[in-house]
Order: C-alpha cells, then sequence, then structure tokens
C-alpha cells in the first residue's frame, strides 16, 4: 500500500493513542489541558485531509469512504472545540475545590483514549473491530462521568456501565449471528468480518439469521445512541458528568453507534429476503421523540433538560434513516451534523451557566440575557436552533425529514409534527424562565470560553441560510448509498 494513501487515516488514529499515552505521563493540568487541545486540533487537521488525500483501498481492518468520513470530520472538529471549551471549564472545577489534581490525573489521556475510540470505529472495516472501539469509547466515558466521585455520579457511572454493558452485549451477539450467516458462504476467519466484503455476497446470506441479528444489533447499538425504552442511563450520565463530557455524549459518542446501525442497515438492504430494517427503525424514532417530548416538561435540571432533547434529536435522525430514500437520508445526514455543533455549544453555555449560578436546577437560574448577555444570548440562540426555528440548519432538515414523510406516509408525518411540535412548547417554555425575567442566582463574571459555542452557533446559522454545493453533493451520495 502507498503510504501517502494511508497518512491521514494513521494520523486520525495515531495522534489521539500517543497523545493519551503522552498525557497520562505528565502532571500538571495547565500542561496537559494545553496540550489536549493541540492533539485534537491536529487530529482534525488530518481529518480534513481525508476530503482530499487519496484513499486507501478498503483493506481487512480499515475503510475510508464518503459515509464515514462525514462522521470523521464532524468526530474530530466537536472533539477539538470541546477541548478548548474544557480547559476553562475543568481549569474553574479546579478553583473551587469541585476536582482535585488527583482525580484528574487521566483525565486528559482519558478524553484522547475516548476519541481514538470513537474515530477507530469510524475506519474499521471490520465488524469486530468496531464492536471493540464502541465498547473502548463507552468505557472511558464511563470512567470521565464519575469524575466528581460524589454519590449522585458513581450511580450514573454505573448505571450507565451496566446498562451500556448490556447494549454492547447485545450488539456482541448480533455481530456473531452476521458471522455465522456469512459462514456458509464466505468460509470461516477474517472474511466473515469485513463489511465490504459482506455487503457483496450478502444476498446468498442466510436471511433468517441475519433478521435475528439486526434485532440484537439494533437493541444493543440502540442502547448506545439513547433510544427510548433503552436511553435510561443518557440523561443521569449527562446530570452528574462533568459538562465537557456532556457535550461529547450528545455531540459525538450517539453518533458512533448511529453509524454501526446505519453500516448494519446497509448489509440487511443487500439481501433482498431479509425482512426491511426500516419500519423498525421508524417506530423507535417516532417512539423516541414523542416520549422525550413529553419528558421535557418535567425536567427541573438543565442539563437532564437537554439530555432529553438529546432523546428526541436521536430519534428523529433514525426516523428520517428508517424511512430511508435519498431525501430523507440527506435529511438525516445533515439533522446529525446540525445537531451536534447545536446541542455541543448549548452543553458549552450551559456549563459555564451551572458554574457561575452553582446550580443546575431550572428555577434557580433566571435573566440571563441581563447579568450574562454573552452567555445568555448564545443559549437563546442555541436553544431556538435545537427548537428548528427558521433561518437556522435544523429547521431545514426537519423541514426535509417533514415533507419527504408526508410525500410517502402523511400519517406517520402528523405523528412526527406533533411531537416536534410537543418538544417546541417545553424547549419554549423553559428557555423564557431561565433567559428572561428579573435575574436570580450569581452575577459574578463569567470566565468562559465563548469561541467554541459561537463557532459552532455560526456554523448552524450559515447552513439554514446556504449549503455549498460541494457538500449538498456529497450528502447527496452518501444519502444514495444508504439506500
Amino acid at each position: 500500500m502507498n503510504l501517502s494513501y494511508f497518512d491521514p487515516v494513521t494520523a486520525v488514529l495515531l495522534i489521539p493513542i500517543s497523545s493519551a499515552a503522552l498525557l497520562a505521563a505528565l502532571p500538571g493540568y495547565r500542561l496537559t489541558a494545553r496540550l489536549n487541545v493541540v492533539a485534537s486540533l491536529t487530529t482534525f487537521l488530518a481529518a480534513l485531509s481525508l476530503f482530499v488525500a487519496e484513499r486507501p483501498s478498503p483493506g481487512p481492518y480499515v475503510l475510508i469512504d464518503d459515509l464515514n468520513i462525514v462522521f470523521i470530520v464532524l468526530n474530530t472538529f466537536v472533539g477539538f472545540t470541546t477541548s478548548i471549551f474544557s480547559a476553562s471549564y475543568i481549569a474553574h472545577e479546579l478553583e473551587t475545590g469541585r476536582l482535585t489534581p488527583t482525580y484528574l490525573r487521566f483525565y486528559h489521556a482519558m478524553y484522547q483514549t475516548m476519541m481514538f475510540g470513537m474515530n477507530l470505529a469510524f475506519v474499521s472495516n471490520n465488524i469486530g473491530l468496531m464492536w471493540v472501539a464502541v465498547e473502548l469509547a463507552t468505557l472511558t466515558t464511563v470512567l470521565m462521568v464519575g469524575i466528581y466521585r460524589t454519590h449522585a455520579a458513581l450511580e450514573a457511572a454505573w448505571k450507565y456501565f451496566i446498562l451500556g454493558s448490556v447494549g454492547i452485549a447485545l450488539a456482541l451477539f448480533g455481530t456473531i449471528l452476521v458471522y455465522m450467516a456469512a459462514r456458509p458462504v464466505m468460509g470461516e476467519g477474517q472474511d466473515g468480518m469485513v463489511w465490504t466484503l459482506l455487503v457483496e455476497r450478502a444476498a446468498n446470506f442466510d436471511a433468517a439469521l441475519l433478521n435475528v441479528a439486526f434485532v440484537f444489533l439494533f437493541l444493543g447499538y440502540g442502547t448506545k445512541v439513547g433510544l427510548a425504552p433503552l436511553h435510561a442511563w443518557l440523561p443521569d450520565a449527562h446530570a452528574e458528568g462533568p459538562t465537557p463530557i456532556s457535550a461529547v455524549l450528545s455531540g459525538l459518542l450517539l453518533n458512533v453507534a448511529l453509524y454501526a446501525l446505519l453500516r448494519f442497515k446497509i448489509l440487511l438492504a443487500a439481501n433482498p429476503a431479509s425482512i426491511a430494517p426500516g419500519p423498525l427503525m421508524v417506530t423507535m424514532g417516532l417512539v423516541s421523540l414523542i416520549f422525550a417530548a413529553f419528558m421535557l416538561y418535567r425536567r427541573r435540571d438543565i442539563k437532564r433538560l437537554f439530555a432529553y432533547s438529546s432523546i428526541e434529536h436521536m430519534g428523529i435522525i433514525v426516523f428520517a434513516f428508517g424511512m430511508g430514500g435519498p431525501l430523507a437520508n440527506f435529511a438525516g445526514l445533515l439533522h446529525m451534523v446540525m445537531h451536534s455543533l447545536t446541542k455541543s455549544a448549548i452543553f458549552y453555555a450551559v456549563g459555564h451557566i451551572s458554574q457561575i449560578k452553582g446550580t443546575q436546577r431550572i428555577s434557580r437560574i433566571r435573566g440571563l440575557t441581563v447579568t450574562h448577555p454573552a452567555l445568555g444570548w448564545g443559549l437563546v440562540a442555541g436553544v431556538v436552533a435545537i427548537a428548528g426555528l427558521p433561518p437556522l440548519g435544523i429547521f431545514m432538515s426537519e423541514f426535509l425529514v417533514v415533507s419527504s414523510t408526508f410525500a410517502r406516509q402523511p400519517l406517520l408525518a402528523i405523528v412526527l409534527v406533533f411531537g416536534l411540535l410537543l418538544a417546541f412548547g417545553a424547549l419554549t417554555l423553559r428557555l423564557t424562565s431561565v433567559a428572561f425575567g428579573e435575574p436570580r442566582g450569581s452575577a459574578a463574571p463569567a470566565d468562559a470560553s465563548y469561541i467554541p459555542m459561537f463557532a459552532h452557533l455560526a456554523l448552524v446559522l450559515g447552513a439554514g441560510i446556504y449549503l455549498p454545493a460541494p457538500l449538498v453533493v456529497w450528502f447527496q451520495h452518501v444519502a444514495q448509498l444508504l439506500g
């Protein structure tokens, strides 16, 4: 293999894992925070080079195609901006004594290990290796969720670990069943785990085994996606872990499991005798949307509120991919990107707000636009975007999902719109109380890094106004790949 082919892929994997080893050996928070930002930036630049570098031909372990490049670039960009936010956020936690240097000893090493795990899952051409990578990313985030060592944080970490382990065990069983379905055709050995080879010959696989495998895979990876009723770990992990990890969970880790599901959806679609995965995805997507929309009205913790918003939006994305077809797949891809950018921006704002106010209770946070205009209006812009108002990017993606559904399944579109309006009402209700009115809580100045939040919001606004033609063509091609 020509080395020039492989350089960007090597960099996307080697930079985070070598940085993790270096960061684990270095003492001192400030130095490791800076190195964490530098490592995340170089990984993002390496990911960008995948757009222009000549791609390697698919091997037994590595695959680079139009689908995973979208995920890799999004993953490394949000990982980079979150590392900037994390530097100021965690420094404040150290100053106030909520975290100690001992607890933070391996924080940045775990952050880079998590990035390595997610990137490895995206580039894997081996379904077993992809499973291992997802598990690695999960385990590192479990450790980071419990970093405060409080009773609530440890309980949330254990809940995440136990439910995540159940999910990953189901996904492993599904992966084994795929191998069993492929073995009579592919023979024993590694070829039965290589995704590109599996797709080429999937039409000859045992359809009954593939059907059972997809059910297990959907339940397993669906737990990681946060679909209801498999979502129980997600609100606690968001609320009790450090806010940079909340941003990573909502903006990145949910997408890793979604990517795995899409790969297996393509595999199942290549076998004409197997069940269509669409109806199951549509059903679970709508259930998640409606459930989360109702639950938004009952949240009293601001981070839990946006955790349920993540469940809602992952439901919309899974629904769109379940509907399938060029327009719905395009809308699903666009919505995934817009959600990752918007939700992480919201958590950047919420993290600093909760530090200033000393609480995550919504009832104790009032008048943010008066006391802290940059954070307050940043939160307003984020919530307006995530609620789906024009001219922001999520409005465009939701409009495409709704319009494509109306054209094919009008009754489903009515349920979809009902869920969207329900969630919009809940978010608007909470936003007005937090952002406006008589100020409540501390008015201390914010020692915050605003660049990540406003950079994300600017991209979401830009996407709502104008999508560059090359990006549209790229997404259209990926939408066709998804079937």
